[in-house]
């Protein structure tokens, strides 16, 4: 697994040690960037189950301003930690470990322009953390997305008040769902019909 693009480019990043983790893949990861492009410079990026930190260090290596990263797992707090010094990206980011559902409760401070939602699969704590994003609406910043990777077969209903689903794109074994206030996609739509 690497960095494809921006600063740290080509950079290898460690993986977790163990089954616990299930890193996006090279091909998920590149098609994902590609349709948020220059969209991502200067944005702040939360990082749940992080993992090896792919995402958010791929976020920062392309412009983003920071990246917040939270993982239960102390081997996996490490591997991101050497993975952003490895890539010269820890001045923009915090690491910390806690869960992730208890950050989404307790979070007070600058909303994300970009939440990433990548849990352990079969358990159903996607559906879990994207309805607590929902129920926090001051998590997200204006214009916002909120992504969630999950496995094709994991895919349930999800109740929703404030937030819509917008996309979806399948890469194998890898479904990424996206999100944004039903408010800013309607504003968005008028803006588009003008």
């Amino acid at each position: 697994m690497r960095v494809i693009a921006g600063s740290a480019k080509g950079h290898k990043l460690q993986m977790v040690p163990g089954d616990t983790t299930r890193p996006i893949t090279d091909r998920a990861k590149e098609a994902l960037f590609s349709i948020l492009g220059d969209w991502l410079i200067d944005a702040r990026v939360l990082d749940l189950f992080a993992g090896t930190g792919a995402v958010g260090i791929e976020a920062l290596s392309r412009g983003s301003a920071f990246a917040h990263f939270i993982d239960r797992s102390r081997k996996a707090i490490r591997t991101i930690t050497a993975n952003l010094e490895h890539c010269r990206l820890a001045d923009r980011a915090r690491v910390e470990q806690g869960d992730s559902f208890r950050f989404l409760q307790e979070y007070q401070g600058e909303p994300f322009d970009l939440i990433y939602i990548a849990p352990p699969q079969y358990q159903g704590l996607w559906r879990k953390a994207l309805e607590m994003v929902d129920s926090r609406p001051e998590l997200l910043a204006p214009f916002g997305a909120v992504i969630v990777q999950i496995h094709p077969r994991e895919e349930t209903p999800v109740q929703l008040t404030h937030l819509e689903e917008y996309d979806r794109r399948r890469y194998g074994s890898v479904l990424l769902l996206f999100y944004a206030a039903a408010e800013d996609l309607a504003a968005e739509d008028e803006g588009e019909e003008m």
